[in-house]
C-alpha cells in the first residue's frame, strides 16, 4: 500500500451529502450521534458515513497513483458498488478511467 493511499485512509473528515446541503461530519459529530442513541453499525449507523468517505477517498488516492503511472489515461466518471464491512453494507462510488485499466486494490 503506498503512502498516498495511507494518508487518505486515515482521514477523519466525512462528507455527508443529502438532497439539500453538504455538511462535514467529523469524528466528534459521529461520537455525539452515538451518545444520542444512534446505532453504531448498519445503514443508518453513526460511523457508516465515515467508513463510506474513507473508502471513497482511498479509491481516489489509488486512482491518482494509477493515472500518474499510465499517461495519457484520464478519469472517466464513477461507478457504484456495494461493499460489506464489519459495520454493515455501504454503497460507494468507484472511480473509472478511460482505458478501463484501473483495478483498485482496496475494493476489487
Amino acid at each position: 500500500m503506498n503512502m498516498k493511499l495511507l494518508i487518505f485512509v486515515f482521514s477523519l473528515s466525512v462528507l455527508w451529502v443529502n438532497a439539500q446541503t453538504i455538511e462535514w461530519m467529523t469524528f466528534e459529530e459521529a461520537l455525539e450521534a452515538l451518545k444520542s442513541g444512534k446505532p453504531l453499525n448498519g445503514k443508518d449507523g453513526a460511523i457508516t458515513p465515515m467508513i463510506k468517505r474513507i473508502i471513497e477517498a482511498s479509491l481516489e488516492g489509488e486512482m491518482d497513483t494509477h493515472l500518474s503511472e499510465s499517461r495519457p489515461n484520464r478519469r472517466n466518471g464513477k461507478g457504484k458498488k456495494r461493499v460489506k464491512t464489519s459495520s454493515g453494507e455501504v454503497d460507494i462510488s468507484t472511480p473509472r478511467d478511460r482505458d478501463s485499466s484501473f483495478e483498485p486494490e482496496l475494493v476489487p
